[in-house]
């Protein structure tokens, strides 16, 4: 499906039905700022998680939700502050409410429009921070008709303030930027060993369809992946600080094995940043410099990550 006609190149998008009533609007390739956003609608109701990073790209969003379900979105739930998943709030504060974690309201007006200056030569239209209306701090639940939608709040992960939404009787998760598939874990103002915990606690869930904050919609099997990956991370943070390697330096001498296929493979470098500090005994989510981390990750890279939002 292809929408937003008022660009010369509309968005690529694919709307995935996960289960009655529910679904995925996944957008490949799940790189940077090329997010997901999942979809309630029973009959007479909807409710969105997530928007998208540009105004074209929420546009379309909007488009896809109107075919979808016939009734606008009364809810729109960030999962987290980042703008690739929060930029299009404003394409739907005419009729929804926005929900997120009360301190994801408090970063996100902080952050302000700051990624749009990673990326300048984005076309990111015209973009605002609209902050959410409602906060929670552990758990919510909100009533799409008669879908429960779970909220929950499990502790510091891929940032401080990430929420789940999890369908009970649906069996479906939504985990935002927790779990990726197919993409490279971040952990830039989170934490690895967070990260751990909370999907430790989502595998008790027993989802049977997991849709991740980027990439292809999984079964729970993404779980145990994503999982591994930050294992390793923290196994190359141990045999870094043995050896006396700087983050950046471990990680060019790591051999990355089977997550050397994942997109974006440069976070490897924010992530042994986070790893080391928590090994040397700082709490996750502790307050590190994020923009050396970013230049470091920049470094390894060669050069600034494409961004084809």
């Amino acid at each position: 499906m292809r929408t937003a006609a008022e660009s010369a190149h509309p968005p690529a998008f694919h709307v995935q039905e996960v289960a009655e009533h529910v679904f995925a609007y996944v957008q490949p390739d799940g790189g940077w700022c090329l997010n997901n956003a999942g979809i309630i609608a029973p009959p007479g109701h909807t409710a969105l998680v997530d928007t998208a990073a540009t105004q074209v790209r929420a546009r379309a969003l909007k488009e896809a939700v109107g075919r979808v379900s016939g009734t606008p979105p009364r809810y729109l739930v960030n999962t987290h502050a980042h703008g690739d998943h929060t930029f299009g709030n404003s394409q739907f504060t005419d009729t929804a409410v926005i929900v997120a974690h009360e301190q994801a309201r408090a970063e996100m007006a902080v952050a302000g429009l700051h990624l749009t200056g990673l990326w300048p030569d984005v076309q990111w239209g015209e973009i605002a921070v609209e902050l959410p209306a409602l906060t929670f701090c552990d758990r919510m639940t909100l009533h799409v008709g008669d879908i429960p939608a779970e909220l929950l709040y499990l502790g510091v992960a891929h940032t401080t303030s990430d929420t789940l939404v999890w369908l009970p009787e649906q069996r479906v998760l939504f985990t935002g930027d927790v779990v990726m598939s197919g993409v490279t874990p971040f952990c830039l103002t989170g934490s690895v060993s967070g990260s751990i915990e909370v999907i430790d606690e989502l595998r008790m869930l027993e989802a049977e369809t997991v849709v991740p904050g980027h990439g292809p919609v999984a079964g729970p099997e993404i779980l145990d992946e994503t999982y591994g990956y930050l294992r390793f991370v923290q196994k190359l943070a141990a045999d870094g600080l043995s050896a006396g390697l700087s983050p950046l330096d471990a990680a060019r001498e790591a051999d990355l094995g089977p997550y050397h296929e994942l997109l974006d493979v440069e976070r490897l470098v924010p992530n042994l940043h986070r790893a080391y500090a928590e090994a040397l005994g700082q709490a996750p989510g502790s307050r590190l410099d994020i923009e050396q981390l970013f230049a470091s990750m920049v470094d390894y890279h060669g050069g600034l990550p494409d961004c084809a939002a």
